[in-house]
């Protein structure tokens, strides 16, 4: 009989690891950038979310969600890269000489063929964005609160950063695009009934999520403080 970690990283096992990894990934891009909207709000808004996921449960919350979350994101990464090194291993040795849709369930695009390069991208961000507001040193309030409003808005007033953000929210859209009804086919639920519908849905839910992620930066960029106006409004 075989043992679960074989079927777990046979082909079939990779892609619905893949796919199971992918749409939780998907969960927490929404909810993180609903939580980064909170930027509008006010700083007292977005300091108090940060404080809030930082010492829930006494600070445990936070250790819980990223136990869970890291090996997800590895789990993700690495069962992508070996899908996508043995599906390229195992596919014609001519190359297609243009990018469109193969028919059927294959649905070749831009968006497919270049998932490990934007996802790769997307990880260089991420490893970066952890660096910058986990690790780095930030300004304490009075009341022993960090203001990570302020290294945010400090942060993103960098012409560089701010562009680099920009392109890789677009490519995390053009990730999305294909990887979250692909997850659904890798999980056997993307008939030809129902793969047009996820198809429209991933798309729509890309670029919704890629203008909400792009938005902030830019937004931030050009007023330096969209909240100065009103006040401190907070911590």
């Amino acid at each position: 009989m075989n043992s679960f970690g074989s079927i777990a990283w046979s082909s079939v096992g990779k892609k619905v690891i893949t796919g199971l990894t992918g749409l939780a990934l998907f969960g927490f891009v929404v909810v993180h950038l609903i939580g980064n909207f909170t930027l509008f709000i006010g700083p007292g808004a977005f300091n108090d979310y940060a404080h809030f996921l930082e010492t829930a449960a006494h600070g445990w919350l936070i250790y819980a969600f990223e136990a869970v979350l890291i090996p997800i994101f590895l789990f993700h990464m690495i069962s992508a890269i070996t899908v996508a090194w043995t599906d390229r291993r195992a596919a014609r040795d001519v190359g297609y000489k243009t990018l469109k849709d193969a028919g059927g369930k294959s649905r070749k695009s831009l968006a497919s063929t270049t998932m490990i390069y934007s996802g790769i991208l997307i990880i260089i961000f991420v490893v970066g964005h952890i660096f910058l507001f986990k690790f780095a040193d930030h300004e304490i309030g009075a009341d022993g609160v960090k203001n990570l409003y302020k290294t945010v808005v400090t942060t993103f007033k960098g012409l560089g950063f701010t562009a680099f953000t920009v392109v890789v929210m677009a490519l995390l859209g053009l990730h999305l695009r294909h990887g979250f009804w692909s997850a659904f086919q890798s999980l056997g639920l993307a008939n030809d009934k129902y793969l047009p519908i996820l198809e429209k849905l991933a798309l729509v839910f890309a670029i919704l999520l890629a203008i909400g992620f792009i938005l902030i930066p830019i937004i931030l960029f050009l007023t330096g403080d969209p909240n100065a106006v009103a006040g401190p409004g907070g911590h």
